[in-house]
């Protein structure tokens, strides 16, 4: 059997079989602390917001009221596999799958998440973003690949730094879990080189802007342009696009 096909195939069923786990995954998050509408996503800043200010944010959807919705787990498992599938077919049967592959299911947990509560829980990403750093460091010296351990985390300082200017810049519009994310993305689309990681945050940012425009155009609304939108699903999808196509796009676009 082609290797390629071989590497695909276990990253469908390796990354799938994940994907039936995504509902318990949802459900063993602990729910938030409530907090005002002007509250920070850090605890830094030093003025406290005013009596007037501490209004309530509307009830956000339970963890487990998520994780029960019919036919999750189902398309949870599609989802993965398909994305597993893919990234198997771009991989072939190389290191890179012992991160991606497991890391495949959590993506899509994390995207359903945030899609329904626009928060992306530091209990997830954070052990996620830390086994990732641990593999990659353990692979890369092991098989001595150290320009691609190199380069997966100053990609990883790189991308978590700019989304950090621009959570600070306007931190209404982006979530500090955004931030954290964005770590994760840069850590395994360096292993894969620069051009990846430019196609893939490149495709975030594309993805989430066109279908916006669409419906504020559509809607002839422009305070929609003011309204705060779920931006994890878009990275996720933007990571996948540099993780399958982004070195060869990268090279047909740049040289």
């Amino acid at each position: 059997m082609n290797l390629t096909v071989l590497a695909a195939l276990l990253g469908l069923l390796v990354a799938g079989l994940g994907g039936l786990l995504v509902p318990a995954l949802i459900a063993s998050v602990p729910e938030p602390a409530p907090k005002t509408t002007h509250e920070p996503d850090e605890p830094d800043e030093a003025a406290g917001p005013t009596e007037d200010e501490k209004k309530p944010e509307p009830p956000k959807e339970l963890y487990v009221d998520i994780a029960a919705r019919p036919g999750l787990r189902w398309r949870s498992a599609l989802v993965s596999a398909v994305g597993g599938g893919l990234i198997g077919a771009a991989t072939g049967l190389d290191w890179p799958l012992l991160w991606l592959l497991p890391l495949t299911p959590v993506a899509v947990a994390l995207s359903v998440i945030d899609w329904h509560t626009q928060l992306l829980p530091r209990r997830i990403v954070v052990p996620a973003t830390l086994a990732a750093i641990l593999l990659v460091v353990v692979v890369g010296l092991a098989a001595d690949e150290r320009e691609a351990l190199v380069r997966a985390l100053v990609a990883m300082l790189v991308a978590r730094s700019f989304f950090w200017v621009l959570w600070f810049v306007r931190s209404a519009g982006m979530g500090f879990g955004d931030v954290r994310l964005a770590a994760l993305v840069g850590l395994v689309l360096g292993w894969l080189g620069w051009g990846a990681v430019a196609i893939g945050l490149w495709f975030s940012f594309l993805s989430f802007a066109v279908p916006a425009v669409v419906v504020v155009l559509a809607r002839r609304d422009r305070t929609l342009l003011k309204r705060s939108f779920p931006f994890g699903p878009f990275m996720v999808f933007g990571t996948l696009v540099g993780l399958v196509w982004g070195t060869p796009l990268a090279e047909r676009m740049w040289g």
